[in-house]
């Protein structure tokens, strides 16, 4: 992460001077103290103009002070992260429940600032981080144990009986679960090539007749990771071309 743009709100021109200094010698992570306020409306004014990662803020200030502040921050997406710098441990608990990163009390010491900007810095890369999509799985029973298999894995769904054989290109699974529901959940994923069957899209590698031994001849699929075929039936077989032209 580059050098963390930090506005300074406390309004004793000492305090912010000393931060200043104590900002410039912190290393891991690097700081940067862009702008100074007086007060809460002179920092808000600062925050609508430009983008800070962090405020080192007071408490006690005329007007709005720091615990109002940092109030009307936390609802505000984007806002920067908060560490109070003040000369009273009292307020510590009501800074915690606003979210504050970190509390500091006067006079602060380079290494306890260093902790606070690397607590910041972690605070910062967690909330920034991608929201990772949630998987859409099954959940197999088996024998007492549970197991989730991604969908994503799955590479046909077949009813068989009261159950569903689940294939994936590992092993096959068995699944108390309805076709039809599948189908409708996810009809991006999955394409009903049979009455008794789905298939996952993605998986489809070849589309070829298929001779079933019975003197009869119709149309299989062929799928990645797996050597068995999948039969298509003749009512199906327009839509399974449909699909195939629409993964080209």
């Amino acid at each position: 992460m580059t050098a963390l743009k930090i506005l300074i709100v406390d309004d004793e021109t000492l305090a912010r001077s000393r931060l200043r200094a104590l900002l410039a010698e912190c290393r891991s992570p690097a700081a940067e103290a862009v702008a100074e306020a007086a007060h809460g409306e002179a920092a808000l004014k600062q925050l609508a103009g430009a983008r800070f990662d962090l405020l080192l803020l007071d408490v006690h200030m005329p007007g709005i002070d720091g615990l109002a502040l940092a109030r009307q921050l936390r609802s505000q997406p984007g806002a920067p992260a908060v560490v109070f710098v003040t000369a009273y441990a009292a307020h510590a608990v009501t800074a915690f429940e606003l979210d504050a990163v970190d509390y500091l009390t006067k006079p602060v010491r380079a290494e306890r600032l260093q902790q606070a900007l690397q607590k910041a810095e972690r605070y910062l890369k967690e909330r920034r981080a991608p929201v990772a999509e949630p998987q859409d799985v099954l959940l197999i029973q088996d024998r007492g144990r549970t197991e989730r298999v991604p969908l994503a894995e799955v590479l046909y769904l077949k009813s068989e009986y009261k159950y569903l054989t689940v294939r994936t290109a590992q092993r096959s699974h068995i699944f108390d679960g309805s076709l039809a529901d599948l189908e409708e959940r996810y009809p991006s994923r999955f394409v009903r090539v049979h009455r008794n069957a789905l298939v996952a899209k993605a998986a489809i590698r070849a589309l070829e007749k298929y001779d079933d031994g019975e003197d009869a001849e119709g149309w299989a699929l062929r799928l990645d990771g797996i050597p068995e075929p999948v039969v298509v039936s003749r009512r199906q077989l327009s839509t399974v071309r449909e699909a195939l032209k629409e993964s080209m």
